[in-house]
């Protein structure tokens, strides 16, 4: 696309970690946030990629996240704790939240880890891969500000919070699934507007509950459930695992962070750990995975398609094509991000 350059990683990462130090990270929480919204970029979500540090970088400025956390943990049973994030970035309660869950499950084969407390955490994907990475699989879960309705009503009640599940494989990539609740992201959304075209018919009903392709009206409304109300059950149980047992908020009390200024947001998360190895013998575990994933690759191609691709290999592409020749970032981002730059 004309309106992108490609800029070396390593060059967008000093960039975006410096504005988050800038704005009173420590450097250590500043590079992961980096990462994670990197890692969004060049997997083909920039809905939760770098465009977003204008909203992360407003909420810091007014106090509305906490820059310099003191996490502490309840620890009710060996496996199981519960992380207070202490208002910081949701991408810092979601990595030491799935950190705390990989340690158990390493000892004890399992680790749950809830978080309240928090924020907008990103991409799912970020805290599978801290897990698949450490040869666990894991599931993660989040509640969301009230954008979807419940099926059967016409009002913003439920978020689009993502479901996250993740397999590591032997020879084979891992397998990683991160979807969210709805037919669509509102991020794609709000992306639809800053660049002036339509969205697709089903995405979204307007403010009076007509279905609509008008971004903007889309943005006042709501966006629909995926798969009606099976997209609204699963949204609905996010609410109480993420929700209502982390003690966040819930049931369309998450504040939305591109509208609501008076208050944080409390997001809650859930992170589940597990070692995929325990009931095989030694190595059978990896040999099936494999064996699995070629079984669905050979299956017969239906008419227009030129090949089987697992959940998560497109995107493992992407990134292994953009670390090894930059990352492809839309020009009016890089312009936000030298704006950002020189923000006091």
């Amino acid at each position: 696309m004309t309106d992108r350059q490609t800029i070396a990683y390593d060059t967008l990462f000093g960039t975006v970690s410096g504005i988050f130090t800038k704005r009173g990270l420590s450097g250590a929480h500043a590079a992961r946030v980096a990462e994670c919204l990197i890692e969004a970029d060049m997997r083909g979500v920039p809905t939760h990629g770098i465009s977003r540090i204008p909203i992360y970088a407003k909420r810091l400025r007014l106090g509305l996240v906490n820059a310099q956390p003191a996490f502490t943990f309840e620890t009710p049973t060996p496996v199981i704790a519960r992380l207070d994030g202490d208002n910081a970035m949701g991408f810092v309660v979601g990595t030491h939240a799935m950190n705390a869950a990989i340690e158990r499950a390493q000892i004890y084969g399992i680790g749950l880890v809830a978080a309240c407390h928090s924020n907008h955490f990103g991409m799912a994907t970020a805290y599978l891969l801290q897990a698949v990475e450490a040869g666990m699989a894991a599931m993660v879960l989040t509640n969301a500000s009230p954008t979807m309705p419940i099926w059967g009503g016409k009002v913003p009640f439920l978020g689009t919070s993502p479901l996250g599940l993740a397999v590591p494989g032997g020879a084979e990539p891992p397998l990683l699934l991160d979807m969210a609740t709805s037919v669509a992201a509102r991020g794609k959304i709000r992306r639809a507007i800053q660049r002036g075209e339509t969205i697709p018919e089903g995405w979204a009903l307007d403010e009076h509950g007509r279905p609509t392709t008008d971004a903007e009206a889309a943005y006042r409304g709501v966006v629909l459930p995926l798969g009606g109300p099976k997209g609204s059950g699963l949204s609905l149980m996010m609410e109480a695992l993420a929700g209502v047992m982390a003690g966040a908020a819930f049931g369309g009390q998450v504040r939305d962070q591109y509208a609501d200024f008076t208050a944080p947001q409390n997001v809650g998360h859930c992170f589940l750990a597990f070692r995929p190895d325990l009931f095989l013998p030694p190595g059978q575990y990896q040999a099936d995975m494999d064996e699995l994933v070629r079984r669905a690759k050979a299956n017969p191609l239906a008419e227009g398609f030129d090949e089987i691709l697992m959940p998560g290999e497109r995107e493992s592409r992407r990134v292994a094509e953009q670390r090894l020749h930059g990352v492809a970032i839309a020009q009016a981002d890089l312009d936000m991000l030298a704006a950002e730059e020189t923000m006091e």
